[in-house]
């Protein structure tokens, strides 16, 4: 009888297998698609733009700085494969007018033709202890990683539902998934994220658009090295437990989950247990997805539980060690 269930469990989990690829979305082809990343000038955002590029796409960047928008300009169209493609610049902040930001979406499209994929990449970080840092930390954090991803979108997605084509990838960060010291600031705005795609995926669905939410590691680039400037000692130790990914790792991941349809894109195995972890409610592009999640996230529970307290054990004796400082400054 055991055996008989056994046989009848494997052959269950080889059909969702076979049935999966089926209901699962048509990967998106990029030779020829217009792909928009804002935060296109540098780091993660450069790489996706570089990436697309390699496979063919025209590519539209947008940041804020003219100067290093065309510096990326001339990087990226090193990589071309074909002498029709294209790399258009716009400077523009996408946190702070909607107008603005919707009127060089049409410029693009009036280009480079409707927007098959859009990568809001544009993003920052402070950290600090929530005592510590100004409230207008969080209204700027607020404004540029998560209204600088709203704003974009918006402009971009009634098209994508005309055509019944489109990926929208939005770029958070481990810390959208798992709170930690000196990120009350940052974590919450890529928290926010989070929220807006999974609503924003049960609503375009229907129209064979699809959405992306990559949480990438500590990543080298110009920001991670600006965050490190202001980060407390016990975030900076807590980074240390990991090892910093190159953004042309995590940048190939991200092009190729967009592609797929996965809503999901972590990199590795760290960012696969947060991802099952952490993935509450959110949705699948397959069944077998979901049945990876269901099975490993007990295990990862467990894991977690140890993983979690490596964390709180360095905050506590940072803590103790500055304690010992302030009686010995005090006693001197």
């Amino acid at each position: 009888m055991l055996l008989l269930a056994a046989a009848f469990l494997v052959a269950f989990v080889l059909l969702l297998y076979m049935v999966s690829p089926l209901i699962s979305p048509k990967p998106l082809a990029l030779p020829g698609a217009h792909v928009v990343v804002t935060g296109g000038s540098s780091g993660i955002g450069k790489c996706i733009a570089i990436e697309c590029y390699k496979q063919g796409a025209f590519i539209t960047l947008v940041a804020r700085n003219e100067d290093k928008l065309l510096q990326a300009k001339k990087e990226i169209e090193k990589h071309s494969i074909n002498d029709k493609q294209v790399v258009l610049c716009i400077s523009v902040d996408v946190s702070q007018d909607y107008s603005q930001v919707e009127n060089v979406i049409k410029q693009a499209q009036e280009k480079l033709g409707p927007v098959d994929m859009l990568v809001n990449c544009a993003g920052m970080s402070l950290s600090g202890k929530f005592e510590d840092l100004e409230v207008s930390t969080f209204e700027r954090l607020m404004s540029v990683n998560y209204l600088g991803s709203v704003y974009p979108s918006r402009a971009v997605i009634t098209t994508m539902k005309e055509r019944r084509v489109g990926r929208i990838v939005f770029v958070s960060s481990q810390a959208g998934q798992l709170g930690l010291f000196g990120f009350t600031a940052y974590s919450s705005s890529k928290f926010a994220i989070r929220g807006l795609a999974e609503a924003l995926q049960m609503e375009v669905k229907p129209y064979n658009v699809y959405v992306t939410v990559a949480y990438p590691p500590d990543t080298d680039t110009p920001g991670f090295a600006e965050e490190n400037k202001t980060k407390p000692l016990e975030t900076r130790l807590i980074s240390e437990t990991v090892s910093v990914c190159k953004p042309e790792q995590v940048a190939k991941q991200i092009v190729k989950d967009a592609i797929q349809g996965n809503f999901n894109s972590s990199i590795g195995s760290d960012g696969y247990m947060l991802s099952s972890l952490t993935c509450g409610m959110a949705p699948v592009t397959s069944i077998t997805e979901g049945l990876q999640q269901v099975v490993t996230m007990g295990l990862f529970r467990t894991i977690a539980l140890f993983y979690l307290g490596s964390f709180d054990s360095i905050v506590r004796r940072c803590m103790t060690q500055r304690a010992k400082s302030e009686i010995a400054d005090k006693t001197a």
